[in-house]
């Protein structure tokens, strides 16, 4: 009873009924057409049959046959079963039948209309039959034009009823089916306006509707209600004369009414506002906005407006404080994105000029640029500043960017460069002692529009590095003091940032003159290779990568690139560290897997040392101070390469480091299968050394992994585009060098790159010259003789008896000390070699002989008759080598 009281319950009583009378008429309607369809089907179907036996060949000439129905009787049956009708019969035009499904009643009258077929007609018509009500259609037997005979066709009713009676149930569930589905979506209807009117009668509605309508109208405060669609569903008379609405609101569009962009879009939107401020004419509307759907409502949003005119003075200074807020949030986004002193100097005036000023410049002192400090009393003066940066609508700066100048005294600049205060010209105009500076320079400025400038200084830590300029032009508010705080705050935050570029730069070109500084300058002079090398750093910061070629006795070199993981003054520190080790180690003449295993105790000492130091620190902090792992060498990679041009072998070890490929003559490139090793200050495993003969014409590179490896591709990837990129054996190495570096160098390089390509060199057979010679005194003399001849052939006559005392004192001293056979050999290149080799270990020692004594003098006149001379250690022995100067 409750729920026919109310509105949902008598909504929905009376759509049921609706509902129902719908189904009802529809089924009634689907019956009454099922049953005219079969009945027109049925008249159909007699006719065709009536026709098609009415005009089969020859039936005139059987209708005047002398016995008829003995020929059509049969003929009729089998066309009535085929055309599946009920009879067919064939008379003559006095309605005698010839044929009929019942033989009894052939020569019998035909029950039926005749007439209109003796015409030539056709008839079709329902009757009482025989046997109920039937269907037949009459046609007539044409011969020449004229009426033989007629042919009847019909059905029964009962057969047609009886076929649209079986369809009858089906409609009927049908019609079932849709009033149940149609039942459920009315109960669902009801329930949701059961839910929005909440259970309220018609009357109680219409009441609430009436007290809704009438405080709607009568409080002081707009009401605007925005449908899915965006149009005004309902607008009170507080809002209609806020918002100037017409008449006619509801209905429309929203952004049809001409109203302010920021109210079309506020009230378009269905987001949330409170107490949004916003100009519509000459009032200040405070706005509130919700979404109408948070608990089930109609989708759409409700905006309230209240009239808040006097308070206009204070939304200009909340919007005023806004745009500032706006601007230094910008600033401090967008400034300092790069330790780049000139970009972020750029990033300043480029924010500046879009928020704040017209046009905006800045200029730095020229140390600034090179990471250095203005040094102090240099602009006591007149400053010298570089402009670096503006930007603006002013396409006629007063000076361009890279522009050293000398503002003077009086300028505003100058003023702000020497008291470190800031400067507001509102009237530059009428600013005499600013154009006095450089009035031709100022005129174009004025004549331009600028019409008032605030200069504050760019300081940050105690240094004072230039000045930044904000100027307002034409029809711009004239800048003002409340513009000089946010000047100076926007200034104070990029001067820290200028600053910190400024240190950057300063700690970076540091690092990178340690760098260079411990990096070979030029490629030392030999004969062995054909050198070319390439060297990148990464662009921030500086790494460990590094190189050298060193030449060895007997016209050897050695190759070395290492890497030291890190980056920053510690990495290259270390990387000097061991550049140096190397070299030191290389002049013992160690073979390279000897040399990388004392150079990984050299590093695994460094390593102690180092955090000894860090324990012993009482400032360094365990938890934020400088981790011991940060400062350890551990990660160092070495690969030490080995070349002698006499027999074209190249010796290689590595620590760690990517394999070096060969090119061969043939274009042929392979990464030669070297056992890693591992890196430098790890221990425990040894190095070991593989050995390589390489025909005159091939070449060796050596690279870090910075050049293969980076984020755009991982290191096989890197290896094959090296491996293509070198298969061209033609190129010289410098321009191998570039080829590769083009080709690998990625965009924005992390990592250092070090590239060391040497092509080899044989030495010509014709300039060794070797003798074996047996452990006798004797055989001292043969030898001299055997001297003399090859250095007269070689056209060196002149060094003949220099070169026979060194191989005398050599040869002795060989006999004496060492047992077994003695091999001398000769290298003649850029200077002239002497080698002895014997079996003993023991190394000769220079000393200063007694006066007493009988020797010991040998060796003190080889240092003094030859450039250099040393001992190296072979597989059975040693070699004593005296290298000469040819003149």
């Amino acid at each position: 009873m409750v729920i026919m009281s109310s509105l949902a319950g008598q909504m929905f009583v009376l759509q049921v009924l609706i509902i129902v009378l719908l189904v009802t008429a529809g089924v009634a309607a689907l019956a009454l057409l099922a049953r005219n369809d079969r009945f027109q089907a049925a008249r159909a179907r007699s006719l065709a049959a009536a026709e098609s036996f009415a005009h089969a060949p020859g039936l005139p000439t059987v209708l005047r046959s002398p016995n008829p129905a003995s020929v059509l009787q049969p003929l009729a049956e089998a066309a009535r079963k085929a055309g599946n009708v009920d009879f067919i019969v064939v008379m003559n035009r006095d309605g005698i039948r010839y044929s009929s499904p019942r033989p009894e009643r052939i020569g019998k009258k035909f029950i039926g209309t005749i007439g209109p077929s003796l015409a030539g007609h056709v008839t079709i018509e329902s009757l009482q039959g025989p046997v109920g009500e039937e269907i037949q259609a009459v046609v007539p037997v044409m011969d020449g034009g004229r009426v033989v005979g007629m042919v009847a066709s019909g059905l029964k009713m009962s057969k047609i009823s009886g076929s649209a009676n079986r369809l009858l149930p089906l409609l009927i569930a049908a019609g079932a089916g849709a009033l149940a589905l149609a039942t459920a979506g009315t109960a669902l209807v009801s329930r949701r306006l059961r839910r929005q009117t909440h259970g309220l009668g018609p009357a109680e509605m219409t009441r609430m509707y009436e007290h809704h309508d009438a405080v709607l109208h009568a409080v002081r405060e707009g009401v605007v209600i925005v449908g899915d669609e965006g149009r005004v569903v309902l607008a009170n008379d507080e809002a209609r004369r806020l918002l100037a609405l017409p008449p006619d609101v509801e209905g429309r569009q929203v952004d049809s009414l001409g109203l302010d962009p920021r109210t079309t879009q506020l009230l378009l939107s269905r987001h949330d506002a409170s107490d949004e401020v916003l100009p519509v004419g000459d009032r200040l509307l405070a706005v509130n906005n919700r979404s109408t759907d948070r608990h089930g409502g109609p989708p759409g949003s409700v905006a309230t407006l209240r009239d808040s005119t006097e308070l206009r003075a204070l939304a200009g200074k909340a919007e005023a404080a806004q745009r500032r807020l706006r601007l230094l949030y910008e600033a401090g986004v967008a400034v300092g994105t790069t330790l780049d002193v000139t970009r972020t100097a750029e990033e300043l005036t480029e924010v500046a000029a879009r928020w704040f000023a017209d046009y905006v410049t800045v200029d730095l002192a020229e140390p600034v640029l090179r990471g250095d400090e203005p040094p102090p009393g240099a602009y006591a003066q007149a400053p010298e500043l570089r402009r670096v940066a503006l930007s603006g609508t002013f396409t006629h700066p007063q000076y361009r960017v890279g522009e050293v100048y000398r503002y003077a005294p009086a300028t505003p600049m100058a003023t702000v460069f020497l008291s470190e205060q800031p400067v507001l010209v509102t009237d530059l105009p009428a600013a005499s002692e600013w154009r006095a500076g450089d009035p031709e320079r100022t005129r174009i400025v004025i004549e331009h529009g600028l019409h008032s400038l605030i200069t504050v200084p760019l300081k940050a830590r105690g240094v004072l590095m230039g000045v930044a300029n904000f100027w307002r032009m034409r029809e711009s508010p004239p800048l003002e003091e409340d513009d000089l705080t946010l000047a100076e705050e926007l200034a104070a935050r990029a001067a820290v940032c200028i600053d910190n570029a400024r240190r950057f730069t300063r700690e970076h070109t540091m690092a990178v003159t340690l760098q260079r500084s411990l990096l070979p300058r030029v490629l030392p002079e030999q004969t062995a290779l054909d050198v070319a090398y390439r060297y990148l750093p990464a662009r921030t910061g500086v790494g460990g990568d590094w190189f050298d070629v060193i030449p060895l006795p007997g016209y050897r070199v050695a190759l070395v690139v290492g890497d030291v993981v890190g980056h920053g003054l510690h990495a290259a520190a270390t990387m000097g560290r061991l550049r140096t080790a190397v070299q030191n180690f290389s002049a013992l003449d160690l073979p390279p897997d000897e040399l990388l295993a004392r150079l990984d105790d050299l590093v695994d000492r460094i390593d102690q040392d180092t955090a000894t130091d860090t324990d012993s620190d009482p400032d360094t902090d365990t938890d934020t101070g400088p981790a011991q792992d940060q400062l350890t060498i551990t990660g160092a990679t070495c690969l030490y390469a080995l070349y002698d041009p006499t027999t074209g072998t190249c010796t290689m070890a590595r620590a760690g480091h990517p394999p070096p490929a060969v090119v061969h003559p043939d274009g042929t490139v392979e990464f030669t299968e070297l056992p890693a090793g591992p890196p430098l200050g790890v221990g425990g495993l040894p190095f070991e050394a593989v050995d390589l003969r390489l025909p005159e014409g091939a070449s060796v590179v050596l690279y870090t992994d910075g050049l293969v490896e980076d984020r755009e591709h991982d290191l096989d990837t890197g290896l094959e585009i090296l491996r293509t990129t070198l298969a061209h054996p033609s190129r010289p190495p410098d321009e191998t060098c570039d080829v590769v570096i083009s080709t690998l160098q990625p965009d924005r390089r992390s990592d250092d790159i070090t590239l060391l390509v040497a092509r080899t060199r044989l030495m010509d057979p014709d300039r060794i010259a070797e003798w074996d010679l047996p452990s006798d005194p004797a055989a001292v003399a043969g030898a001299r003789a055997d001297v003399t001849r090859q250095l007269t052939d070689w056209g060196l006559a002149e060094q003949t008896f220099t070169t026979e005392l060194i191989l005398s004192e050599l040869i002795t001293n060989a006999i004496r000390y060492a047992p077994g056979p003695i091999k001398v050999r000769l290298l003649y290149d850029r200077t002239l070699i002497c080698e002895v080799t014997d079996t003993s270990s023991t190394s000769p020692h220079l000393r200063y002989a007694a006066h007493e004594d009988e020797g010991g003098r040998g060796l003190f006149l080889i240092a003094q008759l030859a450039e250099r001379w040393g001992t190296r250690y072979v597989a059975r022995g040693k070699v004593i080598w005296a290298e000469q100067a040819v003149t």
